[in-house]
């Protein structure tokens, strides 16, 4: 239960990261409030790639199973050229006899309407555009663009990579742009080449295309290629898609040309280097706002979820002083995320090469790597680091995983 002079938490931010937080904190006896700028709760309908340790925050937050009931399990993540040549093929559905749980897919709204409907009573506040904060000895008061108030003890920023909670305490974040922009989209569609648990990443000059379905009969694409920031698409976006990755293997095309052009969402790949500092006082930082991890190793989501159960741990067993606890949270998840934004950020530049002799290099390597070296970091680095949950709840029937050091180093992944 919670004690001592943190009960009251405010966080800024209603995405995957701020109510997870809210969950968790909400289970260990704490009043959680969400303060969402938009005046909807609701997030957007890209897909989630989850690998195994996040779903075993998941289930330690109580809300794996209704998940699973639409999230298609993995069994192997193929990745091949954008001919179809196969690069390596990593079996992840061994993750369930390993950990206790799946790699699964899922759409980003549904994964968000669950965890909102997990939460008990009305611990939500949308039109609460947090522009700063003023802090004491006692709590904390933060202030939204209408000039009103709101008072607590403790401030979560899970506000995302632009924060207005982090930039408070520090200054303008220093953002970096990967060289390469995200197209996103969802097709309802069956198709031979895409049975359940499908996940593809293919890899062409200075572009890629990943899909994996998220739900029966909806699949989740992105494509990736290199380009200037800043820029807006004119209608006929798809048509350019198709253009794009005209020729390449697989449902590529027949993807495209089942999903609706408003459906098609674009955004500039933005990260940031580890950063030493997440807090001051009675202010601490979550998901991406902390620690932004680009797409390409499919952990942003994950990071946010192990983030929001290690805080509460912490939190839980403060006794009166919980600004230890919260510099003690950001030690801890400072040593486990900062080697993932690394190898993300290399994976990411890795993939946008161009130029015919590196595509060569790269494919090389990763025929050579991919399923031995690549595979077996990824999960040490990765995945291992979610059997803490799987030990604790007693609800898996597969065996407990070998016991591996939790902050395990980078490793590559997938997208």
């Amino acid at each position: 239960m919670a004690i001592g002079h943190a009960r009251r938490i405010l966080i800024a931010g209603g995405g995957i990261g701020g109510l997870a937080a809210a969950l968790a904190l909400q289970q260990r006896g704490f009043e959680p409030l969400v303060l969402e700028r938009a005046e909807e709760l609701r997030d957007g309908g890209a897909g989630l790639h989850i690998w195994t340790n996040g779903v075993l925050a998941l289930d330690y937050l109580g809300v794996a199973e209704e998940v699973l009931e639409i999230a298609p399990a993995q069994e192997t993540a193929h990745f091949s050229t954008w001919r179809g040549e196969v690069l390596g093929a990593w079996p992840v559905g061994d993750f369930v006899a390993r950990y206790g749980a799946p790699t699964i897919a899922v759409e980003r709204s549904v994964l968000h309407g669950i965890l909102r409907d997990a939460l008990q009573g009305d611990v939500v506040r949308t039109g609460a555009h947090v522009v700063g904060f003023d802090q004491d000895r006692e709590g904390v008061t933060v202030r939204f663009a209408d000039g009103t108030t709101e008072r607590g003890d403790l401030l979560i920023g899970a506000d995302g990579i632009h924060g207005a909670v982090r930039d408070a305490m520090f200054g303008p974040a220093q953002n970096r742009y990967s060289g390469y922009i995200a197209w996103r989209g969802r097709a309802q569609m069956e198709h031979a080449d895409i049975p359940p648990g499908t996940f593809n990443a293919m890899f062409g000059p200075g572009t890629r295309f990943t899909y994996y379905d998220v739900a029966p009969g909806l699949v989740h694409w992105m494509s990736v290629a290199n380009g200037a920031p800043g820029g807006r698409d004119l209608p006929g976006v798809r048509d350019m898609l198709l253009r794009r990755h005209a020729g390449w293997g697989g449902p590529v095309a027949d993807i495209l040309k089942a999903t609706p052009e408003e459906w098609i969402l674009r955004g500039d790949v933005e990260g940031r280097k580890p950063e030493r500092q997440w807090g001051q006082g009675r202010v601490t930082l979550l998901g991406d706002a902390a620690h932004p991890i680009t797409f390409n190793i499919g952990q942003g989501a994950c990071q946010a979820l192990e983030d929001a159960l290690v805080l509460a741990e912490h939190l839980a067993g403060a006794g009166s002083d919980p600004v230890s606890a919260l510099r003690r949270y950001e030690s801890e998840r400072q040593e486990r995320t900062a080697p993932l934004q690394n190898i993300a950020w290399r994976i990411g530049k890795m993939g946008a090469v161009k130029n015919p002799l590196l595509i060569k290099v790269r494919e090389a390597f990763m025929r050579k790597n991919w399923n031995t070296k690549a595979f077996a970091a990824a999960e040490q680095g990765q995945v291992a680091y979610g059997s803490r949950w799987a030990r604790q709840t007693g609800r898996h029937r597969a065996p407990a995983a070998p016991d591996r050091t939790p902050a395990a180093t980078s490793a590559p992944g997938t997208e």
